[in-house]
């Protein structure tokens, strides 16, 4: 059933489809499916490869740095939680923004993120062809990239199931890898490791925490937030799950617990057994810590972890492109088509486009790697953040319209903790202009939703169909 928009606005939160039947998708997710890729969906490369370069700018106190980000995203996900466990969507974050503030939030944050992850895809097609000519080094990097998209578009395709399945063990390789990291160089930066006492001559030479200074922790986060993304899919996907509003609720309570265990802790472990300007650029620091402790054979066993991690991100990628893309096409704001099923339930006119996307960015990749696709990496950098933020927004705005016995979750200290999370958002924002490094993602992502925002207009000035939410 849809709502027109037109209609007046109550003083209650009124989506529709509260029980979170999501249309005709199935509901083929089951609990632990969604707990691990809602644990899985915030561990990628960004950590195990990227983390490096924080720990390089901020210090040992780059531990810091991500626990920052680490209350921003629990503030967030805490905020749409509460608005998920009331009424669940495919649409999640979308849904709301268009309810909270009207069909031009909706639109614009529909096919932004449905742009950050086809980029997203492209880019991961890349990375993890790139990690596969370690071992195939006679492979082109362009057939690598074309077999894995084909690889996790079958996995797509098959059933929500064959995702929900591969995301639970693929999710669950990465999880086994980090607890193995904090068990082993837990005890070797606590002195229990044979023939190693405690050292906390890293933390204390050079500077101490901050040999660049206290500032370089916020510097950091502007960073460090864009390697914690992905924990919002959990509300897209527990659409597609028998108890969606449990589910969410799970997912959202935990997520303090998986950021600080799997973030704050790896980090301030790697802070303790290496030396934070020691660190090779570009090279794991999980690889590197690994050796410093004695396993040679770590460099092999955790490109193996970080292909995993690599591949994972791409099979959600495709998942929430394709989503969104249904979402958009339920509310006649993209071709009707793209709602078409396949026999598994699958929307797979939805999931070839966002591939086919995702394989143009390859293919930039491979043909002008220092302009086209540098274009399309900065152009959406900052566009997880706006989209964040909108969720933000859209709390502060709806909250007052949920009837008090209805959500699962609640957000802490509404609305002040909703309003600093939104300054901090901003303050992010502001860093970005601010610093040269990060100054082009800024602009080229707000240019990015300027297009969006713009082709809205034009849309509604053609008489395009934005009266209706799904």
């Amino acid at each position: 059933m849809t709502v027109p928009a037109q209609v007046p606005r109550q003083d209650t939160l009124a989506l529709p489809r509260p029980d979170g039947t999501a249309g005709t998708l199935r509901q083929g997710l089951r609990q632990r499916h969604l707990g691990m890729i809602a644990l899985g969906g915030m561990i990628g490369a960004g950590l195990f490869v990227g983390s490096g370069s924080v720990i390089r700018q901020v210090g040992p106190g780059a531990f810091l740095s991500y626990a920052a980000t680490g209350l921003l995203i629990i503030l967030v996900m805490r905020m749409l939680g509460e608005m998920a466990t009331s009424a669940p969507s495919t649409g999640s974050f979308v849904t709301y923004a268009r309810e909270a503030l009207g069909d031009w939030a909706g639109f614009s944050t529909a096919w932004l993120y449905w742009y950050f992850w086809v980029i997203v895809v492209g880019f991961e097609a890349v990375a993890g062809a790139g990690l596969l000519q370690v071992w195939l080094p006679q492979a082109l990097l362009w057939t690598l990239s074309l077999g894995l998209m084909l690889l996790m578009t079958a996995t797509n395709l098959t059933s929500v199931g064959a995702y929900g399945e591969f995301e639970y063990w693929f999710a669950g390789i990465k999880v086994l890898a980090i607890l193995a990291f904090l068990v082993i160089g837990g005890s070797f930066a606590l002195g229990l490791w044979p023939g190693h006492p405690m050292d906390l001559s890293h933390w204390t030479r050079g500077g101490g925490l901050f040999p660049n200074g206290v500032g370089a922790i916020f510097s950091g986060i502007v960073v460090v937030v864009f390697s914690m993304v992905g924990a919002e899919i959990a509300t897209v996907a527990a659409a597609e799950t028998p108890e969606p509003a449990k589910a969410v609720a799970r997912a959202t309570r935990t997520v303090a617990i998986r950021i600080i265990v799997f973030y704050v802790g790896s980090i301030l472990l790697l802070t303790l057994i290496l030396p934070w300007d020691g660190l090779a650029p570009g090279g794991s620091p999980f690889v590197a810590a690994f050796e410093r402790m004695g396993f040679g054979w770590a460099g092999d066993a955790m490109n193996a972890v970080v292909l995993t991690a690599v591949l994972s991100c791409l099979n959600s990628g495709l998942y929430t492109a394709s989503r969104m893309l249904f979402v958009l096409g339920e509310r006649g704001e993209a071709p009707r088509a793209l709602m078409r099923l396949n026999r598994s339930g699958v929307p797979m006119p939805a999931i070839l486009v966002s591939t086919a996307m995702g394989y143009l960015a390859v293919v930039a990749a491979y043909l002008s790697p220092d302009a086209v696709f540098l274009f399309l990496l900065n152009s959406s950098g900052a566009v997880i953040l706006l989209v964040y933020l909108a969720i933000a927004v859209s709390q502060l705005i709806l909250r007052p319209r949920i009837p008090p016995d209805r959500p699962v979750v609640r957000m802490w200290l509404y609305p002040y903790l909703t309003l600093a999370t939104i300054a901090a958002m901003l303050g992010i924002l502001a860093a970005m202009a601010f610093q040269p490094e990060t100054r082009s993602q800024l602009l080229l992502s707000l240019l990015s939703a300027a297009i969006v925002l713009a082709a809205y207009g034009v849309r509604r000035r053609l008489g395009g169909r934005t009266d209706y939410v799904s």
